[in-house]
């Protein structure tokens, strides 16, 4: 299983004409274009990565260099995640990762996302085929709203940092996430329950990370679930959680003391 154009410019008054690029040049520069684009080894699956709100993919590349090690094909997708409401950023995102993997020719897809990255891939598959999915894993997803983001949401200058995908990740009657169903693809989840924000754990009731209760990662339709001493903005660099997310994708569980099996609902 795991990115040259030519500046009109002046020539100025008795300054010599510069002599023509020489063929070899040309063809190299044009092999160099060719050989940048990698396609898939033969066989390779592909793993598209989604990072959260307010987050970039530079947040995902430990997990994108580790899934590179372990053989996929890794498409790193970077989205404007203040700017849209979740609907509009799961059609450009996932479409283009998929996109990635079609024209790498990797297959089958997986998918690894941390947080809101997470609530892309469930709204994009609601009402797509997942057949070409193989497995998920999903990082402190925010799977069944959290009330921090009721909190936020209350103060302007924060909402507004936020943008639309941050309003609708609540508990109120906009929460998108309590709106969508059951998950139809494996899903492994792992969050955690460390917190150094005590404002928002006193916001929430029992186990959190300091935006999400642990309960609120959980998602009906789901495989597998696992608990790390981790807070929010730490899971996705985390060594052991790269390590388990490597292991769901390959065996479709996790191992530990706190690894928790569920039928799958698929």
């Amino acid at each position: 299983m795991p990115e040259a154009g030519h500046a009109n410019t002046r020539v100025p008054a008795g300054a010599a004409r510069a002599a023509p690029r020489s063929p070899l040049i040309v063809l190299l520069l044009a092999l160099a274009l060719v050989l940048s684009w990698r396609p898939a080894l033969a066989g390779q699956e592909c793993v598209i990565l989604l990072h959260g709100l307010t987050k970039d993919a530079s947040s995902m590349v430990p997990l994108a260099q580790r899934l590179g090690e372990a053989g996929f094909h890794v498409v790193n997708i970077g989205y404007p995640s203040r700017q849209k409401p979740i609907q509009e950023l799961a059609a450009t995102a996932v479409d283009e990762g998929l996109a990635q993997c079609r024209q790498a020719g990797a297959a089958p897809v997986n998918f690894v996302t941390h947080s809101m990255g997470g609530l892309l891939v469930r709204y994009y598959f609601q009402d797509r085929p997942v057949s070409g999915i193989d497995r998920v894993v999903m990082l402190a997803p925010p799977n069944q709203g959290s009330r921090v983001g009721d909190w936020l949401d209350h103060i302007p200058w924060i909402k507004d940092v936020n943008g639309p995908a941050g309003r609708q990740m609540g508990t109120g009657d906009n929460s998108l996430p309590l709106q969508m169903g059951p998950v139809r693809f494996e899903l492994g989840v792992i969050t955690g329950d460390r917190s150094l924000n005590p404002f928002a754990s006193a916001i929430l009731e029992g186990p959190d990370d300091g935006r999400i209760r642990v309960e609120s990662a959980k998602v009906e339709g789901m495989c597998a679930f696992y608990v790390v001493p981790l807070t929010h903005g730490a899971i996705m660099r985390d060594a052991e959680v790269i390590e388990q997310s490597l292991r769901f994708l390959w065996r479709g569980y996790f191992v530990g003391e706190s690894a928790r099996d569920y039928a799958c609902g698929h």
